[in-house]
């Protein structure tokens, strides 16, 4: 391959990798392996000016805006920083420095490169006026109603001596506590768990729910103040006087006048960083005279005056003991590597997961392999590599198991369900729902473990899921609880949990009131609304999205288990693999017994007549998008409501659309492409006019 193909494809590559990391959140690379890409394009673009393309990932910086918030330009552009892994290239920033000023004194003010997303704030007579995010360093997106709820950042400045207006700087990050507790939360939904904090701070920032953005315990640093009328020339002096306006600065900046100095500090950073609640990525290194930036001023995409340097992603060599293979709710199999245990990133790791058979072959592990592993995001350890020199002579290649571990069962692909499971019906070439309502294709790598009614994972995973709390949420168990009633033989499925009494759960009698609390959390329960009673049984493929518009079909539970294939696919967004998951489900004797049990216990099997009552055809047949940020009701709440109306929700703007449902800061993108194609937009209250509220 040639330079000018290289160069080509480099950038075909980085634009690829922007997107995912600054719109769709979901990097598939890591930090320094984009960097080192980037690095290479530079290169090649210096040795090639011939070649200069205004549009190249070298002469931007990436976005992060998202068309459902207003976007508000810059008054002093966010540009990034240029980074590196190397110490040689800090002193060679240092000599370019003093180079740059001509051989002058200066001062390097050194910090905590925090990972999160980053924001300006802009204060006015003392108060929070606006917070926008970097964006495309141009102009970024106003998330100033979500920053409100961020304890960490005063809305208004209760000491003196601050400028009339003044723009900071800083960080939005999520606290490893709050990252860890979420994760939990989506864990136990089954929902996608976020990769690190970044990703979560920056997803939740983007909310547009506030009250969502609050629950999330948000926090942030400042480091970096602005304005015409600042304290002092001393950048580190005036986020010291911005901590005395209220404002949370990093305990950790130093100042440093040589390179020996700067180089303590990484040193040092890199090992206590581990001890820090938030994430941090690096160190920034800044001149601090804000007179002696100005003379070094930028280059078109970072500033001369200051670099990153950023920690490399600690990486361990240890030795493949054993593949073991984990089997969740839905009779998934995964295996997990076994590890001779190592040291990585201040904790001791001696499994990893292996994702699926495709990640193993890729690797061609085998048994004995002594493999390289790192931190995702430094919290999920992953194999990122085998080291073939090293393998013993006799190691023999990892082989996927054919049988389930807990039940001896014949495992077989996801394309092979319906033919080898009576309990659930899938067509390999139609689309599937997952419990988060989003359509995927069936993955042919992934390996099944049929025998949902007598493996003893999947039994208790569908009792976690009963219970969970969009389910039936009874908050009062848990996994451990479920797993030692299990153990006890109490319990043998989700009807069994009705029968429990507090004489079976209290122990020697010490623990009659939490025993007491646990029966009448499930007691309770059977107050839970039809729809959601639905999406507790646990069909294969059914959601919370798709269990509400069966619930609304159907409105009861006899209509819904002797409807057909075809009437279940007359249902918008049911499709035929659910459908056919649907009847075999109900033709299923073991999960007929258990939904009888429930019905006697006295859950909710129908539709309410309020919910019945709040059903109409105003909306039929129409398709709606909803855009912006509403008064009388959530985004989630007019979700609702379209449906109760015999509407669809859409999310994307097309001929078919009906009409756009707008609210307050509806995206520019969205107006725009209505405008272009002649999509009627329809306001808050004209809206619940139409439907008669």
């Amino acid at each position: 391959m040639d330079d000018k193909q290289r160069i080509e494809q480099l950038r075909r590559e980085l634009h690829e990798h922007n997107y995912r990391y600054y719109v769709l959140n979901q990097p598939i690379i890591g930090d320094q392996d984009f960097d080192m890409l980037m690095h290479e394009l530079q290169q090649l673009e210096q040795r090639h000016p011939e070649w200069f393309d205004p549009n190249s990932p070298t002469q931007r910086v990436g976005s992060d805006i998202s068309t459902e918030f207003r976007q508000v330009p810059h008054r002093y552009p966010m540009l990034s920083l240029a980074n590196t892994y190397n110490a040689d290239d800090v002193r060679q920033w240092f000599d370019s420095v003093k180079k740059g000023l001509g051989g002058d004194d200066f001062e390097v003010c050194c910090e905590l490169k925090y990972d999160g997303l980053s924001i300006s704030l802009t204060y006015v007579d003392g108060r929070l006026t606006q917070a926008v995010t970097r964006g495309d360093g141009v102009q970024g997106d106003d998330v100033t109603r979500n920053v409100k709820t961020i304890r960490s950042i005063p809305l208004v400045l209760t000491a003196r001596g601050y400028p009339h207006e003044f723009e900071i700087r800083g960080e939005i990050l999520m606290p490893w506590t709050s990252f860890d507790r979420l994760n939990k939360e989506r864990e136990a939904a089954e929902e996608p768990l976020f990769a690190n904090p970044r990703n979560a701070a920056s997803g939740t920032l983007k909310s547009l729910d506030s009250a969502v953005v609050a629950s999330r315990q948000l926090d942030a640093y400042l480091y970096y103040l602005l304005g015409e009328q600042l304290p002092a020339d001393g950048h580190y002096e005036n986020l010291q006087t911005a901590r005395q306006w209220g404002f949370k600065i990093s305990e950790g900046m130093k100042k440093a006048h040589s390179v020996d100095d700067i180089m303590e500090y990484i040193n040092y950073w890199d090992i206590q960083r581990k001890q820090l609640p938030v994430a941090t990525d690096g160190i920034v290194l800044k001149v601090n005279s804000l007179r002696q930036q100005r003379a070094l001023g930028f280059t078109a995409k970072s500033p001369r005056w200051a670099i990153a340097y950023k920690f490399k992603a600690e990486r361990v060599q240890t030795r493949l003991l054993e593949v073991t293979y984990q089997v969740g709710r839905t009779g998934a199999v995964t295996p997990v590597a076994n590890m001779e245990p190592v040291q990585l990133a201040g904790t001791t790791v001696k499994r990893a997961t292996l994702n699926n058979e495709d990640f193993i072959r890729s690797f061609d592990l085998h048994i004995g392999d002594m493999v390289y592993v790192e931190k995702g995001g430094e919290i999920i350890p992953k194999i990122v590599g085998v080291n073939i020199d090293e393998r013993p002579i006799i190691a023999q290649p990892v082989q996927f198991i054919k049988r389930c571990p807990e039940c001896g069962t014949v495992l077989v692909r996801s394309e092979e369900l319906g033919v080898r499971s009576d309990a659930d019906t899938a067509a390999s070439n139609s689309k599937l729902l997952t419990p988060n309502s989003k359509l995927i294709t069936p993955n042919s790598s992934i390996w099944y473990c049929p025998n949902d009614a007598g493996c003893p994972p999947q039994i208790k995973g569908r009792i976690e899921h009963f219970i969970a709390r969009r389910a039936m949420n009874i908050d009062s168990l848990g996994p451990e609880t479920v797993d030692e009633y299990y153990r006890q033989g109490l319990i043998h499925n989700v009807a069994d949990l009705y029968d429990i009494q507090v004489q079976q759960i209290n122990g020697d009698g010490s623990r009659t009131k939490s025993a007491q609390r646990i029966v009448n959390g499930i007691a309770k329960s059977k107050e839970v609304p039809f729809e959601r009673v639905v999406f507790a049984l646990g069909i294969r493929f059914v959601g919370e999205t798709s269990a509400r518009l069966l619930a609304r079909h159907f409105k009861s539970m006899d209509a819904l288990m002797h409807a057909s294939l075809q009437d279940l696919q007359e249902v918008e967004g049911i499709g035929q693999v659910m459908a056919q998951s649907i009847v075999s489900y109900f033709h299923n004797e073991a999960n007929l017994r258990i939904v009888e049990r429930l019905r006697a216990y006295g859950l909710q099997f129908a539709l309410s007549a309020e919910q019945t009552s709040q059903q109409s055809n105003a909306l039929a047949g129409q398709s709606i998008v909803i855009s912006g940020v509403f008064q009388h009701h959530s985004r989630d709440e007019y979700k609702l409501i379209i449906e109760q109306n015999g509407g669809k929700n859409v999310g994307s703007i097309s001929g078919k659309t009906s009409f756009i449902l707008a609210g307050d800061n509806m995206g520019p993108s969205k107006l725009e492409k209505a405008q272009k194609i002649g999509v009627k937009i329809v306001g808050e209250d004209e809206f619940l006019n139409m439907i008669g509220q």
